[in-house]
Order: C-alpha cells, then structure tokens, then sequence
C-alpha cells in the first residue's frame, strides 16, 4: 500500500508526544472559556424552570380563559347578528318576494300560457306549415341551380383539361429529369463526398492521438506535481498535527464541560444554603412570631366583626329590597283594580300581601313567609265589605 494514502483515524492509538504536550494546556484553558459559558447556561435553564413553573402556567391559563371570553363573544355577536339579518332577510325580502310571485307573477303566468294556448298555438301552427313548405322548394331550386351552373362546369374543366396539363406538363418532365439527370449527378457528388470524409477523418484522427498523447503525459506531471507539493504534505500536517489537536480538544471541552457542571451545581448549593440561611430562615421566624399573631388579632379584632356586620347590613338590604319589591306588586294590582274592578276571586278585607299575623283575618297561608308587621307608607288594604 502507498505510504501517502490516509490511514483512517484511531482516537485510541498510542499516545505521540505532541499529543502529550498539549493535553494538560488546551484543558486547562477550555475550562477557563468553558466554566462562565456553564454556569451562565445552568443560570438561564434554572430561570427558565421557575419561569416554566410559576409564570407560564398561570398566563397561559388566563390567555385561555380570555381566548374562550372572547370566542364565546365573538360566537354570541355573530349568533345575534345572524339571526337580526336572517329576520330583516326574511322580512323585507323573502316576504315581498312571496307575495309577489303568489299574487302577481302566478296569476299573470297563467293568463299568459292560456293566452298562448288557445290563441296563439293554431296561427303559429299553420305559419310554420307554410314557411317549412317554402322553405323546402327554395331549397331544392337552390340545388338544382347550383347543379347545372357550378357544379357541372367545374367537373368539366378539372377533368378535360386541369388533369392532362398536370400529368404531360409536370408529371412526365420531372420524372424523366429526375431519373435521367438528377440521378447520376447525386452518386457522383455522394462517392466524392464520402472520398473527402474519409481522408479528413483519417488526418484528424492522427492528430487527435498525437494531442491525447501529450494531453496525458502533462496531466500525468500534473496529478504528480500537485501530489507532492500539496496532498502528501497536506495529508502529513492532517494526520500528524490537526487529528491529534481536534481530538484532544472535543475530548478537553467534553472534560471541562462536566467539570464546569460540578463548578455550577457546588456555587449553586452555596448560594442557595446563603439564599435560605440569610433571608429564608429570618423571614420564616418574622412569619412566625409577628406577622401570624398580628393577622390572627386583625382577623378576630376586626375582620371578623366586620364580616359579621357586613352580612347584618347585607340581609338588612334585601329585607328592604323584599319590601320595597312588595309595595310595588301592591301598587300595581291596586291601580289595576282601579282601572277594571275588583276581580271575582279576590276575598274582601284581605290584605293583598302576605300577611304577618291574622290581623282581623280569619285564614293565613303556612307556607308563605310572613311580611313585616308594620305596615308601609304606600301600603294599602282592602276594607271589608
């Protein structure tokens, strides 16, 4: 096998001398690039982690739930506005449009068709009787014309006199030109041609191996030429140089980039022990002994009394908004009985809510809840009769 040949590459061969000079340098100094690049990148994963678990998954479901908001909207808009044009279609369209056809078009078709029918069939009936048998004489005089002063001179003239001027004018000359003149001149000038052709392809041929000769010995030179003074040292510098450096350079950042990683993961464990130790652990305490005994006084002093009276105030509001909503029923069915009388089934002297006690009554209803014992300005009773 040719010495010059590359050898295919073996990162477990033996150890050379320059590999071993440049191991113990190129780790060192990969580790000085490689540790900021690691321990910036550990940073950026841990601040994507904590984005990831405490940022996104709340915007992405409040985008969610402003996305459904906006979609249920929108689906209500376009549910709304397609049911006010469907009833504006039906409306000032359709509804025109039917009354239309119903009570003008259809009426004004049948007049029309009986129109057509009884008066208009029989005259068209007998008007294309006519034409058609007009029609049809003309067409044959048209054809017997044609015959006699077109078709009969054509015939004449294309066989008694086109055709033997075409056949002893024409015809006959150039048959005797082709085979009595044309002929002998075409072999001639195709036997001195083909005489050419062979002596021109005999000289070019021999001129053509002569240049491939030479053509070959200077590409021959070349291919040498280039060999020597650029692959065979290009190949050497390749094997001998790049392969070890490159190797011992993937193989020294693969090293540092796991040292890195310790690096980062033991400065991370520090900073966090510091992290807890100087602002969790004191805040953890503040909590504890401050910040729950005052929220439990604040909840029992005056959240809670707070909440109590807001609810007092909260059923006070609807007692009043009941009574408000009562008195205004009561107006009602009074003006109402104004207008039209006393309906047949009211009982006289009965008060028209829901009465407290039996106050000059005589019946209550036990599943309705009692009114107020007091009467309202506005409130009125019906007199016994």
């Amino acid at each position: 096998m040719d010495d010059r040949t590359p050898q295919p590459l073996d990162r477990y061969a033996p150890e050379t001398a320059l590999t071993r000079l440049i191991r113990i340098p190129v780790r060192v100094v990969v580790l000085v690039v490689v540790l900021p690049v690691r321990m910036v990148w550990d940073l950026l994963a841990a601040g994507w982690y904590a984005v990831d678990r405490t940022v996104l998954p709340p915007a992405r479901r409040a985008l969610e739930a402003s996305v459904g908001a906006l979609g249920r909207g929108l689906e209500w808009l376009f549910a709304s506005v397609g049911r006010v044009l469907g009833w504006l279609i039906a409306v000032l369209v359709l509804i025109p449009l039917r009354w239309l056809y119903t009570s003008l078009l259809t009426p004004l078709g049948h007049g029309l068709r009986w129109i057509a029918t009884a008066l208009l069939a029989p005259a068209a009936r007998g008007i294309g009787t006519g034409l058609a048998w007009l029609l049809t004489k003309a067409r044959q005089g048209a054809a017997r014309l044609l015959a006699v002063l077109v078709v009969a001179p054509a015939a004449g003239l294309w066989r008694y006199v086109l055709v033997p001027v075409a056949r002893y004018g024409v015809a006959v000359p150039l048959v005797w030109l082709y085979g009595a003149v044309l002929t002998p001149v075409g072999r001639g000038a195709g036997r001195l041609l083909g005489a050419m052709g062979e002596g021109a392809a005999w000289v070019l041929g021999g001129l053509w191996r002569g240049l491939s000769a030479v053509g070959r010995g200077l590409w021959s030179a070349a291919i040498r030429l280039v060999t020597t003074l650029v692959v065979t040292p290009a190949s050497w510098t390749y094997r001998r140089i790049l392969t070890p450096v490159g190797r011992e350079i993937a193989e020294a950042a693969r090293v540092a980039w796991r040292i890195a990683g310790y690096l980062s993961r033991a400065v991370g464990r520090g900073i966090a022990w510091l992290a807890r130790h100087l602002i969790g652990v004191p805040a953890a305490w503040a909590y504890r002994t401050v910040c729950t005994p005052v929220g439990h006084l604040v909840r029992d002093a005056l959240w809670a009394p707070a909440r109590r009276a807001a609810a007092e105030a909260g059923r006070a509001a609807r007692s009043a908004l009941a009574t408000a909503r009562e008195t205004v029923r009561q107006a009602r069915r009074d003006a109402w009985r104004a207008l039209v009388g006393r309906t047949a089934g009211a009982r006289s002297g009965e008060p028209l809510g829901v009465p407290a006690r039996t106050l000059g009554s005589t019946t209550t209803v036990p599943s309705a809840v009692q009114a107020s014992e007091t009467s309202l300005p506005g409130e009125k009773f019906v007199k016994r009769g």
